[in-house]
């Protein structure tokens, strides 16, 4: 119970980033909304034309129509560019919104809050403990010129180990040294079991930049498109306590695949750390972390799947070094106001665990994630290079 207490107390410490992010961005479809209004009367008025609501001679509505007759079009068609639709003073329908989030590498802007109860299990004695670990993951693209965009991702952590700091401390040298980032990008900790208690704090802190070409690759012989992106990944110790991070500086080269298809979305973001800084008492890191996604689409909004993550520490012996997780979920996209939010629940089970020390068995994931067409966002479509 007293673990549950620690990992609800986490979530409701998150919820008023995602209501602010949520409130923000329904302010800022209100603003756009009105400003396409207000475009289209002033069109009308220039082109001598009857503004929205106001009869023409035959008694019709002429801008009306013809603006209900373009967002009718623009609803038809699922891939129509929103930024386009926006501009039109037309509203994107949920599933056209759902589709943007689908794209790992598209023209969104999304807060993406994840909490994830990793249930560790120690080989040696087979006890088994709980760590949580809440991440937001702050994504957005930004123009580079015309053709390329570079996607953004900063990611925050706010983990819960079942280890007491306090007592690694007076330990002192005792302790046995950390491997890694904590969950999801490295090893549970190594502390498991030798070392009762609970610390829960500020975690490291990750940035991934993506360029990414904003045209997907076209394939003949299927339905869907491919989107991709390489880029490079960076890691600052920034944790509050030493077991709540690797106390280490990192970085290596970042790349991403998906395919989006009608009903199946497949893909990949494979990510490699290496130190290159930080106290030579932390452990040396070389870890790879490819999270691999699998959905199939039931509606345009209701999606199943899941997007576990295959963890490869260099650092260990060969029987210690592969998490394998496989997983099954549903995530169902809403309207709250003017904003998609996206709600996920995900399970996933490690057939391929560590053979002598903790390792993550269970994942209970949980997603809620607002987001916006970065048409919302001027400086994020005006290119650096034009």
């Amino acid at each position: 119970m007293k673990i549950l207490r620690i990992q609800l107390q986490i979530l409701l410490l998150a919820l008023p980033a995602i209501l602010s992010m949520t409130v923000m961005a329904n302010n800022q479809c209100d603003m756009l909304f009105e400003a396409c209004d207000e475009a289209v009367l002033v069109a009308a008025a220039e082109d001598d034309a009857p503004a929205e609501g106001e009869a023409d001679g035959n008694g019709d509505t002429g801008a009306e129509e013809h603006r209900s007759a373009e967002c009718a079009a623009f609803a038809q068609d699922a891939d129509a560019d929103l930024g386009e639709i926006l501009r039109a003073g037309c509203k994107p329908s949920l599933a056209q919104l759902s589709a943007l989030m689908d794209n790992p590498l598209g023209n969104v802007a999304m807060m993406l809050n994840q909490y994830d109860s990793y249930r560790l299990k120690n080989p040696a004695n087979g006890k088994e403990k709980i760590q949580g670990n809440f991440m937001t993951i702050l994504q957005f693209p930004k123009a580079v010129n015309k053709d390329w965009n570079l996607i953004n991702r900063i990611v925050f952590n706010v983990p819960s180990t079942p280890v007491d700091q306090d007592k690694v401390d007076a330990l002192g040298s005792l302790a046995p040294p950390q491997s890694g980032p904590p969950p999801p990008l490295g090893s549970p900790p190594a502390l498991i079991d030798l070392i009762g208690g609970r610390t829960t704090g500020f975690g490291d802190m990750y940035y991934v930049g993506l360029f990414s070409p904003k045209k997907p690759l076209e394939y003949e012989n299927l339905q869907g498109d491919g989107v991709w992106g390489l880029g490079f990944d960076m890691g600052f110790p920034t944790a509050s306590e030493d077991v709540l991070g690797g106390n280490k500086w990192t970085a290596g080269p970042s790349a991403l695949y998906a395919y989006l298809g009608p009903k199946w979305k497949v893909g990949g973001l494979l990510q490699q750390y290496w130190d290159y800084a930080g106290p030579s008492t932390a452990a040396d890191v070389n870890l790879t972390n490819l999270q691999y996604l699998y959905y199939y689409s039931l509606s345009p909004t209701l999606s199943i799947g899941a997007a576990p993550n295959i963890i490869i520490d260099w650092e260990q012996s060969s029987g210690n070094r592969l998490t394998l997780p496989i997983g099954m979920g549903i995530n169902k996209t809403i309207n709250i106001g003017k904003v998609p939010v996206r709600f996920a629940l995900e399970v996933h089970y490690s057939v391929i665990q560590p053979d002598d020390i903790a390792g993550s068995e269970w994942d209970i994931r949980l997603n809620i994630i607002p987001a916006a067409p970065s048409a919302l966002f001027k400086w994020m479509t005006e290119p650096i290079f034009k």
